[in-house]
């Protein structure tokens, strides 16, 4: 699978870094990934999910509705 959150769709950053030396190079930013297995009450089942630390605060406060959207348009595959 890629680096990329199932819900809000991040993906790594580009940039580049600087020594002390100003020697540049490229860098990638990968973003804090997470797998959660994640009961969703809509469905009355679990779900695999891969999310960011933040998704998944957001899934937290919000509820699991969104996951549910996705896995009825088939984004995400329920196991």
């Amino acid at each position: 699978m890629s680096r990329k959150c199932q819900v809000t769709g991040t993906q790594p950053l580009y940039g580049g870094s600087f020594s002390h030396a100003n020697n540049r190079t490229n860098r990638r930013f990968l973003p804090n990934l997470q797998t959660k297995r994640i009961w969703v009450q809509e469905l009355n089942r679990f779900v695999t999910v891969k999310l960011t630390a933040k998704a998944i605060k957001t899934v937290a406060k919000n509820g699991t509705g969104e996951i549910a959207k996705l896995v009825k348009q088939g984004v995400i595959k329920a196991r």
